[in-house]
């Protein structure tokens, strides 16, 4: 058999992965070696310098002539898994730069690990982003759920953080077990792990497996709409947002989700999107399953929502409404008129992460000034704070979706791909979901403008909240007054043929 080898000139490729590791194994022994009163603003800031010199790497190597393929195509370097690297190391800085000065003793005994715990997470996503290995695949997956556990358990004498620790381990452990049997039925029906030698085999074994292969589609789908926090398997999300630190709650649901969605896109289009299965209805039963994931996550997260009073738990059920958004166009599928799937996705992802890290970076300053994180904490925040206040209200409009934000046409561009290949129930339920979330979003505008019966609390914006708040504001709004100048950006990087199909 021959032997695969990685060679040392192949290491070049995966500089943006060693970076992250040479950073977090100096800075846990700096941490060992620092007075705590050094190492809480030291090891934060090199914690940033990192990621960035991860994501320059990540910049570099954006739109090669061709693919990268190491270890017979176990591990990918194309512009699918460039850009949504991009996307964890930006949505990683921006979520520790917040942090800077948040993060205290008394709350988190061990403020070094908080900040380079975040290192680990990051690689174990952009692992997953450019797996083409299932053993690849679930190695990233694990690094990054084993240190998402840790990083939700960091206030150790916090009740809420310990009971939110162990459900999403007790969870996570069951959805990895979950992708794990998934994963085992493909492995033995075709004896590779391999995802363009799966992708190539189960046409011809459709007619001798196929109830099989719908078990293992079913199995990774629950395992991944748990790992995106996708309704019917949402439940984790809610105590855990609201039992985690603030800043690893902006993780869990940026980067994370993220992750989760890299994967979703790899692997089944790759397994079932690009393959002739004749006669079989396993290929729209795929998709069809996957919109319909999709409807049920818009429902659920938008009317639960509703009802909630605390903003941890309002913004968890939002973020499962979006999981249900992001799904769209994997459901969607391609078609002779619409295969810009990949880059409605990526515009909407982008939006999304700017707008939720911008909301919690407000829900931080509130709660350093109220001591919880209520929605009753946002009652006058005009009076107290009106710049964070108005940037507030940017970052509601663009979760919204009003026009003129990047939450609207990132909605709007899917919305349209919904339309093009004609499944308009979809379109129309994202329509109508979003018209229920002005109801929630909108509260938190009336609560800041409108409450009078409030007893004002004291609110110091620290500089890289105020920084974060406004950057992620002012983003959300560039992407709604220039949209058709980032979709052109992703599309002149992204082709089909070269950065997604296995070759």
């Amino acid at each position: 058999m021959e032997q695969i080898r990685l060679h040392a000139s192949d290491l070049s490729y995966l500089l943006p992965e060693l970076a992250l590791v040479a950073t977090a194994i100096i800075l846990s022994l700096l941490d060992l070696v620092l007075p705590n009163r050094f190492s809480r603003s030291i090891i934060g800031w090199l914690t940033l310098v990192g990621i960035a010199i991860s994501a320059v790497f990540v910049v570099l190597q954006l739109n090669p002539d061709e693919a990268i393929q190491l270890l017979n195509q176990s591990y990918r370097v194309d512009d699918f898994s460039n850009l949504l690297k991009l996307c964890t190391l930006v949505g990683t800085g921006l979520i520790v730069f917040m942090s800077l000065g948040f993060v205290k003793e008394d709350s988190i005994p061990h403020v070094g690990e908080y900040y380079y715990f975040y290192l680990p997470a990051a690689l174990g996503a952009m692992i997953m982003s450019s797996s083409g290995d299932l053993i690849t695949l679930y190695v990233g997956l694990e690094l990054l759920s084993i240190t998402s556990y840790l990083m939700v358990a960091m206030k150790k004498k916090d009740k809420k953080s310990n009971e939110g620790a162990f459900k999403y381990l007790v969870m996570g452990g069951i959805s990895s077990a979950i992708i794990l049997y998934g994963m085992s039925f493909l492995y033995g029906m075709v004896g590779s792990a391999n995802l363009q030698e799966i992708g190539a085999a189960l046409p011809t074994l459709v007619t001798s497996y196929e109830p099989l292969l719908y078990v293992a589609f079913f199995l990774l789908l629950a395992g991944f709409g748990f790992k995106i926090a996708a309704a019917p398997f949402h439940s984790w999300a809610p105590d855990v947002y609201e039992g985690a630190p603030t800043p690893v709650t902006a993780f869990l649901a940026v980067v994370s989700k993220a992750a989760g969605f890299a994967i979703l896109f790899r692997v089944f289009y790759v397994l079932f999107g690009f393959s002739d299965f004749g006669e079989s209805k396993l290929q729209s039963d795929v998709f069809l399953a996957i919109s319909v994931m999709a409807a049920i996550a818009m429902v659920v997260g938008n009317f639960i929502a509703l009802k909630q009073t605390n903003m941890k738990r309002l913004l968890a059920y939002s973020g499962i409404a979006n999981a249900g958004y992001l799904l769209v166009p994997i459901g969607t599928y391609f078609s002779a008129t619409h295969y810009a799937n990949f880059s409605e996705f990526i515009f909407y992802l982008i939006a999304y992460m700017f707008m939720n890290i911008g909301a919690f970076a407000v829900l931080m300053i509130i709660e350093q000034a109220e001591g919880h994180t209520e929605a009753k904490g946002f009652a006058g925040l005009y009076y107290r704070a009106p710049l964070t206040a108005v940037a507030m209200v940017l970052i509601i409009l663009s979760l919204a979706g009003i026009p003129l934000s990047g939450g609207f046409f990132g909605k709007l561009y899917i919305i349209l791909g919904t339309m093009q290949t004609q499944q308009y129930w979809l379109g129309a339920l994202m329509i109508a979901t979003s018209v229920v979330s002005f109801y929630y979003y909108f509260s938190i505008v009336r609560q800041m403008f409108m409450r009078s019966d409030y007893e004002p609390a004291a609110i110091k914006v620290s500089v890289p909240l105020g920084i974060t708040v406004w950057l992620c504001a002012l983003i959300s709004v560039v992407l709604g007054v220039v949209p058709h100048l980032v979709l052109k950006g992703i599309e002149s990087v992204f082709t089909l043929t070269k950065d997604f199909i296995i070759q």
